[in-house]
């Protein structure tokens, strides 16, 4: 069974077995407007805890992607990269960033679930 939790950075992550799968959050999506450029990281590359692992830029803005959690890359989602505009219309599903292999568990326990995840993007509004 798989498990979803948020960060405060707006990236969502689904945890099944050992990998992770990664993208930004609706909310995220929503605040950025139309997505036109995304960059990931390489396959085999290591992130760390709230490490920057890429970029996503709309026509508003240009904002880092991190990682909520530690691992090695082990893919890369080229949709979206070769169509960045499907971020806009599926966010927490088909359009995620990247999957890794988790180092350490234990960072999981600093994330949010759902419920909370929406309580602070609405109290914060960012």
């Amino acid at each position: 069974m798989s498990e979803v939790k948020f960060s405060k950075e707006h990236e969502w992550i689904k945890l099944e077995g050992d990998t992770a799968t990664i993208g930004i959050t609706k909310h995220a999506a929503e605040m950025l407007g139309d997505i036109v450029f995304v960059e990931l990281p390489e396959n085999g590359s290591t992130v760390e805890i709230n490490g920057n692992a890429g970029v996503v830029e709309s026509t508003k803005a240009a904002s880092d992607i991190y990682s909520p959690i530690s691992g090695q890359i082990i893919e890369c989602n080229q949709s979206i990269v070769d169509d960045p505009s499907k971020i806009n219309s599926d966010p927490e599903n088909q359009a995620w960033f990247f999957k890794l292999k988790i180092k350490d568990r234990s960072e999981i326990n600093s994330l949010m679930n759902k419920e909370d995840y929406d309580k602070f993007a609405k109290e914060n509004n960012n």
